[in-house]
């Protein structure tokens, strides 16, 4: 008989950070599409495409396929239409991680050969970071879920290296200092190089 080391199921999590992620982009609104966030290359609309076309990558890897041809933006959606756009593939991602042997299983992501549910929990990393750049961008319409933020913290800190260069591997900047009395989005931001916006 084959045993497999204990380990986290990320997919309560993962759903729970997909569905604060779909309610913050309900959010947007049209005018601020062009704004920035604390992405330094991507707009409020950028940031959206990346999302969309990063989840839709990972829910081909989930399905078994090869995630690592699909274009981590998507193209040809409209403005009015990220909500639904994200929707659509958030349901297409979720369904394909249901089976209980994709966590066991080996996939392909950017950052190598990993089993299931480490690629898994470094996507819910991911959404968790970058629906705080989404939020920051949009001046943080809705609370944000902390227990969340725990999880991408706790998972950043095993995945990504305390001092990194920025890399297709690693696609975040150098950890930052968070400051002192910092709530654990704003930890879970430092670790990730991302730096607040600073507004008038």
């Amino acid at each position: 008989m084959t045993t497999h080391p204990a380990y986290q199921d990320p997919r309560p999590a993962y759903t729970r950070a997909t569905g604060q992620a779909a309610a913050l982009i309900r959010t947007v609104r049209p005018e601020q599409l062009d704004g920035p966030t604390p992405c330094a290359a991507f707009d409020v609309r950028d940031l959206l495409s990346h999302i969309v076309g990063g989840t839709r990558r990972i829910a081909v890897i989930g399905e078994g396929g090869d995630g690592l041809a699909v274009h981590p933006f998507a193209e040809g959606v409209g403005d009015a239409e990220w909500a639904s756009a994200y929707e659509e593939v958030r349901t297409r991602v979720l369904k394909a991680w249901e089976p209980d042997e994709r966590m066991a299983s080996s996939v392909r992501v950017p950052w190598g050969e990993v089993p299931g549910h480490t690629a898994l929990s470094g996507y819910v990393m991911e959404i968790v970071t970058h629906t705080w750049d989404l939020s920051e961008g949009l001046g943080h319409p809705l609370p944000l879920d902390p227990e969340l933020a725990g999880f991408a913290l706790t998972t950043a800190r095993a995945l990504l290296p305390d001092s990194r260069p920025r890399d297709a591997q690693t696609p975040f900047d150098a950890r930052r200092e968070a400051p002192a009395g910092a709530g654990v989005y704003e930890q879970l931001a430092a670790w990730m190089g991302r730096t607040p916006l600073t507004r008038d």
